[in-house]
């Protein structure tokens, strides 16, 4: 039933935010309510979901020409509509999970690791 909810809060985000600047591209596939943001896309293959005893793990990644800054920002935007409570600009709770975000930065631009594990 969460989850369900969590889809739904993500759809109605979707909407709300296409016709704003920060709007969503598309979700990550791993983890279906992730909103990806602009200048980045998921990579292919990249990603990992299971379920443990002690909830579902999940590692994904996305790359693009955003700047870091401007996805800590998207996310510090759109996470707490989707019902994370932000720690701290990388740090995201919700429920019994923790979105954890790292960038790191070459010459081909930026990449992003999504980590969420259970609490």
């Amino acid at each position: 039933m969460a989850r369900f909810r969590h889809l739904l809060t993500a759809f109605a985000l979707f909407l709300l935010l296409g016709s704003g600047s920060a709007r969503a591209e598309a979700f990550l596939s791993a983890y279906e309510d992730l909103p990806l943001p602009p200048g980045l896309t998921e990579v292919a293959g990249s990603g990992m979901s299971f379920d443990s005893p002690s909830g579902r793990i999940v590692e994904a990644y996305a790359h693009g020409t955003a700047r870091a800054a401007d996805i800590l920002k998207f996310y510090a935007a759109t996470l707490p509509q989707l019902g994370w409570t932000r720690e701290s600009d990388r740090l995201y709770r919700r429920e019994a999970e923790a979105l954890r975000l790292e960038t790191t930065q070459d010459r081909a631009g930026v990449t992003l690791r999504f980590t969420i594990s259970p609490e």
